[in-house]
Parts: structure tokens; C-alpha cells; sequence
């Protein structure tokens, strides 16, 4: 018999790293709109976390730094969608595009599977869905597990 595990090694924790054509523009981005605090700075590399929320957490990197294998140095170019659920999307929109000016790529809305929510583009072509949970219609409801 072996003593193979049968379970994943406990991780410290995940979170996306953004390949990205200006890391200083990305930081801005998401520290200005989205409520990130810098943990860590290089010009090729910045951690960032939500003081609020700290198993939050992004960091964004030069597509170019030799630290990516070669072959794969290249920025986004979009295909990300990255969702943050708050308490209240309607204020959000105020904020973000009333306010502060974002573009929206999809409107303020709501959807029958149970969400309110706008999309805004955000550096490198990545896609910030803002959604507040709501009920779905009974179709929708019937798909959702309770696990």
C-alpha cells in the first residue's frame, strides 16, 4: 500500500497575475476604482489587496519580464472577465461611471439567472463585471445546487 495522498496540499492562498503591457497604468487602475492597496512595487511587478478583504488579492506583470517563459511573453489582449459582487451595483455605476467616467462595454442590467450587474473595460483589454446577486427567475433557480 502506498501513502499516496488523497487530498490537494492545503494552498496559502490563489489569486490571478495580470500579464500586462503598462504595470503602472494597470496599478492605477485598480487601485483608484476597485479599493486595492499596494503590498509589494517593482517596475515589472505589483501585489495588490483589498485592506478590507485581504484573501483578495491581484498582482500585475510585465508581459515582458524574463520571469515568463519565452514564448509566452505576451500582454492580454482580452478573454478575462474578472467579477467583483458588491452589497449595491447601482451605486457602483454611479461611482464608477456617472463619476469617475469609465466606459461601459456592457449596461447596467438585470439578468434573469440572478444578477444585476454592468461590465467596464479595464487596462490590457480585461473586462470587470460588477454584479450584485439577485433572484433568479424560477427557471433559473432550478439550476442552482444547494452545495
Amino acid at each position: 500500500m502506498t501513502n499516496e495522498p488523497t487530498t490537494a496540499n492545503r494552498l496559502g492562498c490563489f489569486y490571478p497575475v495580470l500579464a500586462t503591457g503598462d504595470v503602472a497604468a494597470a496599478r492605477d487602475f485598480y487601485t483608484r476604482h476597485f479599493g486595492f492597496e499596494v503590498t509589494f512595487e517593482a517596475d515589472w511587478y505589483v501585489s495588490l489587496r483589498r485592506t478590507d478583504a485581504p484573501q483578495y488579492e491581484l498582482a500585475l506583470l510585465d508581459h515582458s519580464h524574463p520571469t515568463v517563459p519565452e514564448g509566452h511573453r505576451v500582454a492580454l489582449s482580452g478573454g478575462l472577465l474578472l467579477n467583483f459582487e458588491v452589497d449595491d451595483v447601482d451605486a457602483e455605476y454611479r461611482r464608477l461611471v456617472v463619476v469617475a467616467g469609465l466606459s461601459t462595454v456592457s449596461p447596467l442590467r438585470t439578468e434573469e439567472f440572478g444578477q444585476r450587474h454592468f461590465i467596464v473595460g479595464a487596462p490590457d483589454g480585461v473586462l470587470i463585471d460588477v454584479i450584485t446577486v439577485v433572484p433568479p427567475s424560477e427557471e433559473y433557480a432550478a439550476q442552482y445546487t444547494t452545495a
